[in-house]
């Protein structure tokens, strides 16, 4: 599993951009798009008929182009080449659209573009409510946790739940919670396996809470730009928040930590017949591994000399040690969860792959 920061450090983190962010509705007419000859971008927003220039993050330059339907390639390459057409592209655009958007900034950029009807689920008032319960788990062991630009993860492993698969080779339960601000995921809740000899995690796709960011519609048109103040924002969320504790139990539950672990064992009795290189080159077509990660997979499942689908799975969730992306190697532990979800013809397809 691919180790993070410390909870200290996630901690002081979330306080200090929770002083440092904040969030507008703003119809798109009264948003304009200013590029330097540089290539820097700024949004500028009349706040209180003074206007305020906000710097633009890679992400949210991608869902701004999203948004007014300009391809993104197209959209870099005016901005490094001819600053001042994209300018006149995107502020056409934004002038010609009737609907408001909600802009998400922190430390004085503009961190997405989304919705008025994105419901905001902020990372402070999710460790706040869940960080008691994960601290209360039998001997809960906080194995992971990280902030990325994009997701928070917790990933919390309670050895109170285990099972021997193999004689040595020894998992245990535990949770995983993970939250996106700037619409780039659900806020889930997922079952976690962790195994000892490596320190694999395996996040299972099933018996888990997906909360969808999606809810009404903020400000109305009486309102020419709404600011949330951060108080706002954590008395909405609040009430949703308490619903996830229960959520994290059972997702630590014996039941839940049985049944995943029954759907990995099933793997241990599917040999790899075929060639393992077409195996896991069928593996990286499905789930779109580029060439760096294809031969990873690869390493690991000739090193640990397990040509079976339970080797195919470690090796998938072994290789994302390497990732250096938090993001992508989180993805990494996800897919070996979803390949324990594989029916049988499916299975069939890697397995004899030559």
């Amino acid at each position: 599993m691919r180790s993070g920061r410390s909870l200290v450090s996630l901690a002081q983190e979330l306080e200090r951009q929770l002083a440092s962010k904040k969030d507008l509705v703003v119809p798109s007419s009264l948003l304009q798009h200013d590029t330097d000859d540089t290539g820097d971008t700024r949004i500028v927003i009349e706040e209180g008929g003074v206007p305020a220039r906000y710097g633009v993050t890679p992400l949210a330059r991608r869902q701004l182009a999203d948004k007014l339907k300009i391809p993104y390639a197209y959209f870099e390459r005016m901005r490094g080449e001819q600053p001042v057409l994209l300018d006149r592209n995107v502020n056409t655009w934004l002038q010609s659209e009737d609907d408001r958007r909600m802009i998400r900034t922190l430390d004085g950029n503009v961190r997405a573009v989304l919705s008025d009807r994105y419901r905001r689920l902020d990372n402070f008032d999710l460790a706040e409510s869940v960080l008691p319960i994960l601290q209360q788990l039998p001997e809960a062991r906080f194995e992971s946790v990280e902030l990325t630009d994009t997701r928070m993860y917790l990933k919390v492993i309670t050895p109170r739940l285990k099972f021997e698969m193999a004689p040595g080779d020894v998992v245990q339960a535990g949770v995983v919670v993970s939250n996106s601000e700037v619409g780039q995921g659900t806020l889930s809740v997922q079952p976690l396996l962790y195994r000892l000899v490596c320190r694999n995690g395996l996040i299972a796709s099933d018996r888990s809470l997906r909360k969808t960011h999606v809810g009404r519609a903020l400000g109305t048109d009486d309102e020419a730009i709404l600011v949330f103040k951060d108080d706002t924002l954590r008395a909405d969320d609040k009430a949703f928040f308490l619903k996830v504790r229960d959520v994290v139990q059972a997702a630590v539950s014996e039941a839940t930590f049985r049944q995943t672990v029954q759907k990995l064992q099933k793997t241990l009795h599917i040999p790899l017949v075929g060639d393992p290189v077409k195996t896991v080159e069928v593996l990286a077509q499905r789930y779109t591994l580029n060439d760096t990660e294809r031969s990873g997979v690869l390493r690991h499942l000739i090193s640990e000399g397990d040509l079976s689908g339970y080797g195919l799975v470690n090796a998938v969730t072994h290789f994302s040690q390497e990732v250096e992306d938090y993001d992508r190697a989180t993805e990494f532990e996800a897919l070996g969860g979803k390949l324990i979800e594989l029916p049988t013809d499916e299975w069939k397809g890697l397995a004899q792959a030559a």
